[in-house]
């Protein structure tokens, strides 16, 4: 993507307001905080104390705005405690030049590794290392350092009780992502009519498994509707699937295609009733009374055991639809895998997983370590430029810095733009109105809590927008404490330009690019789905049930490697960097490919047998095969190679020799399993790298050859000439596998 182009693309994303993303009731409650604290501190102490214990409540009230699946109220006083922490730790080291700049750097560094643990926790952290720079100017004794830390941890209480005390849309967020997931289920089902092979979008059923993921005191008071149609909408997505796909379902034309469309259209409503109700906590409208397939001749086979089982799903979709209540998951071994709660860990228990995930993220090549360290000397290098500057309130340039910068380039210079051209227009708006009204601090305060209000509106929505609202707040907040305006002015403009040039030159100096590890992340999703494969092929090998579990946790795996490679290929095509091995074109057909593997494999889950069915004994060697060819082939892809399917072709053909005929379906999902392979091979072996592999090798070989007939190099010419002896592109395949060629440059 083009500077230019990326910069269009910023100023059009942080201008836009979805209205569907505003919560007015929760912005009024959040700004009601900030009111409390700043009305206590005027009527009590004095404007200045005032303005500083404002800042507490304000950024527990953003805290608190960033997607968490804990009680808010919990990140609310979490964030207060930290702010707390930071201030009076900045004080204490504030006196000396260098302590401070060792404390801060250190906990800029522990901040960007907080990302480790999540995108909350590394926002959060990120406000922490803010206000410990805020507070250089803040108190001048221990006494008043405690006692604006308290202040400051005071806010989060305010939010949390305000929380506590008016509740909004209890359980709503949780509600919404599993409501989001039978709705994007309901299009996948709608979509399937016209095209029988339409991909599907996880990210809404991972979101809502993490959702569904709540702490030990959630589980006890989570509704029963939130516990038991995640996995229902997860067993119904394969059976659609299979029944609309021609190859192991409906014919592709006719009536049993007719018979199929309709069945899809009747789940589509059902499942869109039941994301209504669950959204609404109360009954929904269904326009259709069911589907019924018991006497249907239309279709049979495999189509007609997918219609079955979609009409027995859909039955129990219409009970949550229609009462708005639903039962715990009824038996059986895929209910028996959903009825444990996913419990998360509380507060306390939470500190070994964030010691684990730090010590994951200890690597040089690691993107949050990198950030980390980014952040630590950025924080510190902008702390030493805004004091040797003339301009005053020299803070704002790693404040600017620490809030803009995030652990890929995009995140960082789309947000470094918004801010600057966001502060510019709040400064200039927030001056007029000083200019004047001339307010005094009461009105200074209500004028700041309005830009509070407004700014917590917009937090999900037009961040460039919801900055000019931010900049309003400060301008007001500082004026309220004794700051002249035009110093506002002029010192917050100029420094929260140089804050975000300084995030964006720390990126270019020391960047963490995507682009050279998507083979990586495509060897990753390759091994995953893989092992996805192999578990669901394996099961009608021992149809005990045993297996059910491995599904389902490979399954799990499978996408959050998809999603992964997924979202750093979006990052990469947004890099001023290129992958000389991987084109666009290539990284699409390797995409779609894998998709296709994963499409094979739900497939094959969608008629997954019942305990007593008869075994299929060959396709213990398949899923064997399946699983030790990719996890080959991710090798093949890490060393430069394209990868090859050799024990699966051979275990395919076993198979058919020893009489696939008994269970053509089965036979038929390999096949399918098989083909996505190949086409993933055939991607990657038309890809520049293996081209420029291709020509290497065969201009060796036709430079051994001029060797030999010129009669200098004999001795070498014959070894170099052996590996493309058999000709053509087959013979530099083979060779290949020699050694793998140098790795791909990274340009500007």
């Amino acid at each position: 993507m083009t500077w230019l182009r990326a910069l269009r693309e910023i100023v059009r994303s942080g201008l836009t307001i979805e209205r569907t993303r505003l919560e007015p009731l929760v912005a009024l409650r959040a700004a009601a905080g900030v009111a409390i604290v700043i009305g206590l501190a005027l009527s009590l102490v004095s404007p200045a104390f005032a303005a500083s214990a404002a800042f507490g409540a304000f950024s527990a009230g953003t805290a608190t705005f960033q997607r968490s699946w804990r009680p808010r109220k919990v990140v609310a006083l979490g964030a207060g405690a930290g702010l707390a922490l930071s201030t009076f730790l900045g004080y204490l080291a504030a006196a000396y030049t260098v302590p401070f700049l060792l404390l801060l750097a250190l906990w800029a560094f522990l901040a960007g590794m907080a990302w480790s643990v999540g995108p909350t926790a590394g926002i959060v952290a990120a406000t922490t290392v803010a206000m410990m720079l805020v507070t250089v100017t803040l108190p001048t004794s221990v006494v008043d350092a405690l006692e604006h830390a308290a202040v400051i941890a005071f806010g989060g209480v305010v939010q949390a009780t305000l929380i506590f005390l008016f509740p909004i849309r209890r359980w709503g967020d949780h509600r919404d992502a599993l409501a989001d997931a039978f709705a994007a289920v309901a299009d996948y089902a709608r979509r399937l009519r016209h095209d029988p092979v339409a991909p599907f979008d996880p990210e809404p059923m991972m979101t809502a498994r993490s959702a569904a993921t709540v702490t030990p005191s959630q589980a006890r008071r989570r509704p029963a509707a939130l516990h038991g149609p995640r996995g229902l909408a997860e067993r119904i997505r394969p059976v659609l699937a299979s029944l609309a796909d021609p190859r192991v379902g409906a014919p592709e034309e006719g009536p049993g295609r007719d018979r199929a469309r309709e069945l899809l259209s009747s789940a589509a409503d059902i499942l869109d009733g039941a994301a209504r109700s669950i959204r609404r906590d109360g009954p929904a409208f269904m326009p259709s009374e069911g589907v019924h397939v018991t006497d249907d001749d239309v279709l049979e086979g495999p189509a007609r055991q997918a219609a079955v089982r979609l009409a027995d799903q859909l039955g129990e979709v219409q009970e949550i639809a229609g009462s708005g209540r639903t039962h715990e998951p009824s038996g059986g071994a895929h209910a028996a895998a959903e009825s444990p709660a996913l419990l998360r860990p509380t507060l306390f228990r939470l500190v070994p997983v964030i010691l684990r995930a730090l010590r994951r993220e200890l690597d040089p090549d690691s993107p949050v370590l990198r950030h980390a360290v980014r952040l630590a000397a950025v924080a510190s290098l902008g702390y030493l430029l805004g004091t040797a500057l003339p301009l005053g309130h020299g803070y704002w340039v790693p404040i600017t810095s620490v809030l803009v910068m995030r652990p890929d380039f995009h995140q960082t210079y789309s947000r470094a733009v918004a801010r600057f051209a966001g502060t510019l227009v709040g400064v200039a708006l927030a001056t007029g109105v000083v200019q004047l009204a001339h307010p005094d601090a009461s009105l200074s305060g209500c004028l700041a809590v309005l830009s509070a209000a407004l700014m917590y509106l917009l937090m999900r929505t037009g961040y460039a927008v919801s900055q000019s609202f931010a900049a309003a707040y400060v301008v007001f907040l500082l004026g309220m404490g004794g700051a002249e305006w035009h110093q506002t002015v002029r010192d917050r403009v100029l420094l929260t330009l140089l804050g975000g040039l300084l995030a964006m030159l720390a990126y270019l100096v020391f960047p963490a690019w995507e682009t050279p590890r998507l083979l990586d992340r495509l060897a990753d999703w390759l091994t995953a789905s893989g092992r996805y494969a192999a578990a669901v092929v394996g099961s009608y090998a021992d149809p005990t049930g045993r297996h059910r579990a491995d599904v389902r946790r490979t399954l799990l795996a499978a996408r959050e490697a998809q999603t992964a490679w997924e979202e750093a290929f979006e990052r990469a095509k947004q890099e001023p960097v290129r992958h000389r091995g991987l084109t666009r074109e290539a990284a699409d057909e390797a995409q779609d490919a894998l998709t296709a593997l994963g499409r094979a494999a739900m497939l094959l889950e969608a008629h997954l047998p019942e305990r007593g069915a008869r075994p299929v004994p060959e396709a213990e060697d398949v899923a064997e095969a399946l699983r030790g060819d990719t996890e080959h082939g991710a090798r093949d892809l890490r060393s430069w190679r394209a990868p090859s399917w050799e024990r699966t072709e051979k275990a395919l053909d076993a198979w058919e020799g020893a009489g696939a005929d008994r269970d053509p379906m089965v036979r038929r999902g390999a096949e399918l399993l098989l083909g996505a392979m190949q086409e993933l091979a055939d991607a990657m072996d038309t890809s520049p790298l293996e081209r420029d592999i291709e020509s290497a090798l065969q201009e060796r070989h036709a430079r051994a050859e001029r060797e030999e007939q010129s009669g200098e190099g004999a001795g070498t010419g014959t070894g170099a000439g052996k590996g493309a002896e058999t000709g053509g592109a087959e013979g530099a395949r083979r060779d290949r596998g020699a050694g793998p060629p140098a790795p791909p440059t990274e340009t500007g």
